[in-house]
């Protein structure tokens, strides 16, 4: 079994995996980090950007950030790149992270939405400037035209498709654990149809996995773009329900855990009942397992580029777009709060020419993405974007703006109620600031706050707010008045909107509803 020690706070000086894979390793994942080898001989030239996002995925589930991790294709983009030791999203799911991610720009601070809708966003800025656009998001509801996120590709599709009219139908979409536990109950019967045709057993165990279908998508792109690009891909497979194909639980994992293990821990979760250390291991290595699954892939798509000969002139940059619990501070997940399971993300930056192996300890937000990915395409970024580039510490060496990175999230009266917020109506306001040793935390609505020293508590289980010493009561008088400024800029927002509106929100269509239920998302 794999450990689950975070090392949130703690520099790797060698992004390297010291664990072996089994027999029936993929070849394209040896043949992805020659790829990867390849872009680092080149001249430097830049001419295209592939920005891979990977939902929940935490800093520490990776090899580059975790050694007891096996993420090779990742570990060779960290080593052959540059890492980002204290990556921080701007909020705790993926609505509340992306408009940082796509847009450059806090969630609500702009008309109190939750989406891009209006915004610059970084296909925007990049389709004016006559770079090709691609984006294919592996069925997240939140990442649709809904909330303006096609706005700028030249190519989008989310396949987030019709559920059918069928009572059946409908309820496995909005039941994904359940369609899980059929998956996995009928898996022995499609390994062996797999096995008597001749066919790998790759495939996730949940169909509703929409990974091969953006790869296909984003290998189609990068073939018929001769122009230089700007591709974004989306993975869904690490968020829960953890299902991923038997040879990546091998994988990552000591033993197997059998289809009765994985039914097992689906079901205990599902219902609500206690998950006891037995399960929440076998959750966690289901987790790291879909991990892997995500990392082959990746794989799989630096294959790509190497056979279309642009490997060498295509920069690649990989985030989480937030992280993921396990019962650190009392749930699994993602639910509303602050932590850093949930908001230290991974965040590599790969270019070809540069050196690679370098670390970079200062903290940084997800709002960088898209000035860097601008910089690297030689393209101006435009005067609104909250974030600042990262270019100059992957090519030069220099240190990231040391501005604390600021956080959001919204908490209705229970930690566990749904439906996700989706407004500043729909519950408590919190705000976290972080810099590279401190969390702040304050509940905007009620005055409360927590304040946690990272490098002595990584895991941010004692609050020093109750009584703060000197240098405690010093980072407080230090980042509250930064809390205040963010909460006024929302609330103003959300004023602004409010006087604005007509009474004529569009509505979720229901086949997307129905799959932000599947999701979660209720």
């Amino acid at each position: 079994m794999v450990s689950d020690t975070s090392t949130s706070d703690t520099a790797v000086s060698n992004p390297t995996s010291s664990d072996s894979t089994d027999s029936d390793s993929t070849d394209s994942d040896s043949t992805g980090s020659d790829s990867t080898d390849s872009t680092s001989t080149s001249d430097g030239a830049v001419s295209n950007v592939l920005l891979v996002t990977i939902d929940s995925l935490r800093a520490d589930a990776i090899g580059p950030y975790d050694n007891d991790r096996y993420s090779p294709v990742l570990s060779d983009l960290a080593a052959d790149g540059t890492v980002f030791d204290r990556s921080f999203a701007t909020g705790n799911w993926t609505p509340f992270s992306f408009p940082s991610i796509l847009a450059s720009e806090p969630v609500f601070a702009r008309n109190g939405d939750i989406g891009v809708t209006g915004a610059r966003t970084l296909a925007s800025v990049l389709s004016e400037a006559g770079i090709a656009t691609g984006g294919f998001n592996a069925a997240n509801g939140f990442l649709t035209s809904h909330w303006g996120y096609p706005e700028g590709f030249d190519e989008f599709e989310p396949f987030v498709t019709s559920v059918g009219s069928s009572r059946y139908s409908r309820y496995l979409a909005a039941h994904p654990t359940v369609e899980a536990w059929i998956q996995l109950a009928t898996s022995p019967f499609r390994r062996l149809g797999s096995k008597l045709r001749g066919e790998s057993d790759d495939r996730p165990f949940l169909d509703a996995s929409r990974m091969f279908d953006v790869e296909d998508s984003a290998t189609e792109f990068v073939d018929d773009t001769d122009e230089p690009f700007f591709l974004w891909v989306h993975y869904m497979d690490t968020h829960t329900p953890y299902v991923p194909a038997p040879r990546y639980i091998r994988e990552v994992s000591d033993g197997l855990i059998g289809t009765h293990r994985m039914l097992h821990a689906h079901t205990r979760t599902s219902l609500g009942w206690e998950v006891g250390e037995r399960t929440l291991g076998d959750l966690r290595t289901l987790y790291q397992a879909t991990v892997r699954q995500v990392d082959a892939s990746v794989g799989r798509l630096l294959d790509t580029l190497e056979a279309a000969g642009i490997a060498d002139e295509t920069a690649i940059v990989v985030a989480g777009d937030h992280g993921e619990e396990f019962q650190e501070h009392g749930h699994l997940a993602h639910y509303p709060k602050l932590y850093d399971e949930l908001i230290h993300v991974p965040l590599i930056v790969n270019v070809p020419g540069e050196d690679g192996g370098r670390r970079v300890s200062e903290h940084v937000g997800l709002d960088a993405i898209p000035p860097t990915v601008a910089d690297l395409l030689d393209v101006e970024s435009p005067p609104e974007w909250r974030g600042e580039s990262l270019e100059p510490a992957v090519s030069g060496g220099e240190s990231p703006d040391q501005e604390p990175v600021v956080s959001v999230t919204v908490r209705g009266e229970e930690v566990t109620e749904q439906p996700i917020p989706r407004s500043l109506s729909d519950g408590d306001l919190l705000v976290s600031v972080r810099d590279a040793e401190w969390t702040y935390i304050e509940n905007a609505d009620t005055a409360e706050t927590e304040l946690y020293h990272r490098p002595s508590d990584p895991t941010q289980q004692e609050d020093l707010s109750a009584d703060p010493s000197d240098e405690a009561l010093a980072v407080v008088e230090r980042f509250a008045p930064i809390v205040a400024d963010h909460v006024a800029e929302l609330r103003d927002r959300q004023t602004d909107a409010e006087a604005a509106d007509d009474g004529e929100d569009e509505e979720v269509d229901e086949h997307l509803e129905a799959r932000l239920e599947a999701l979660g998302y209720r």
